[in-house]
């Protein structure tokens, strides 16, 4: 054999063996210089994100404009009412004008505002649920125009809290 090929065998032959020790090392749990046993990287993986759709900053929106937002899937959202046009508009004694920015082809968010007398739709279909003591009430939101709600729709003219929306393309 010539000595060049020897060399190359010889380098070969050499990674496989440490090749081979080192995955021996591991597999039996030879410890490192921490102290701990040897532990392969992939069993550190990061663990799996879940969902809980809780309304993200929703202590901080409390505290700034005493609203009550708590669960959602992410295409109804509050936004600014003076940042664009089509949002969905909610009135109510207890706060100024809420707006909502609403996307995809459906969503729902669950929240509180007390007091609500009037919703202004907006390209979706939309129904929200009130409640006022034990009493649960739904209402049908017209597309683009104002609907009575709560108080002002009640024969009482009881104050209904906000608590659900739902809309649909």
């Amino acid at each position: 054999m010539k000595p060049q090929r020897k060399r190359l065998v010889a380098r070969a032959l050499g990674a496989l063996v440490a090749g081979g020790l080192a995955w021996a090392a591991l597999a039996s749990g030879i410890q490192g210089e921490t102290g701990g046993p040897a532990v392969a990287v992939a069993d550190e993986a990061p663990g799996y994100a879940v969902e809980d759709f809780d309304y993200p900053q929703a202590d901080k929106i409390l505290a700034e404009q005493g609203i009550v937002l708590k669960r959602g899937d992410g295409h109804i959202v509050l936004a600014d009412c003076a940042s664009q046009t089509g949002l969905l508009e909610i009135y109510a004694r207890s706060s100024d004008k809420v707006c909502f920015r609403v996307t995809g082809t459906s969503g729902y968010l669950t929240l509180e505002i007390p007091s609500v007398y009037a919703i202004k739709g907006n390209d979706y279909a939309a129904q929200v649920d009130m409640t006022v003591a034990d009493e649960e009430q739904s209402y049908d939101i017209a597309k683009n125009t104002w609907t009575a709600v709560g108080e002002s729709a009640d024969e009482q003219g009881r104050e209904f809290m906000l608590v659900e929306i739902r809309t649909s393309k």
